[in-house]
């Protein structure tokens, strides 16, 4: 592909993903591999998943979980560019009550971990 590869981690809600996700996240993977939803950014690049976890369900420890996944991501020399927040995220914010402020923690996390995070991951 054209631009080179791009590694991405992906975080679910650990509520959610044994509901609607089940089978391993197999929303996340076809529209990895169909580039679609929020995935079609790196339609020009290689993609390579780093890691896939969970927020850590609710009210949530995301900011420890990537700090972990990064720090294991360095170790294994898979360290990950952009970080993606499942749509399974996004839609328990809408929908569910989740206590995240999805525009604060990507403030967060973008700040603290140097690397692009994005709010959502199939359109399924």
């Amino acid at each position: 592909m054209g631009n080179g590869k791009k590694r991405i981690a992906i975080f679910a809600c650990k509520n959610i993903k044994g509901i609607s996700c089940v089978g391993g996240c197999l929303k996340c993977f076809k529209g990895i591999s169909e580039r679609a939803g929020e995935y079609e950014r790196w339609k020009d690049y290689d993609l390579e998943v780093a890691g896939m976890d969970d927020c850590g369900g609710c009210p949530g420890v995301l900011m420890p979980k990537v700090a972990l996944m990064k720090d294991m991501a360095r170790l294994y020399d898979r360290d990950f560019e952009a970080i993606h927040l499942g749509t399974c995220i996004v839609k328990a914010v809408q929908t569910a009550k989740c206590p995240i402020d999805l525009e604060t923690i990507k403030g967060k996390l973008e700040a603290k971990f140097n690397a692009e995070v994005v709010l959502g991951t199939h359109p399924y």
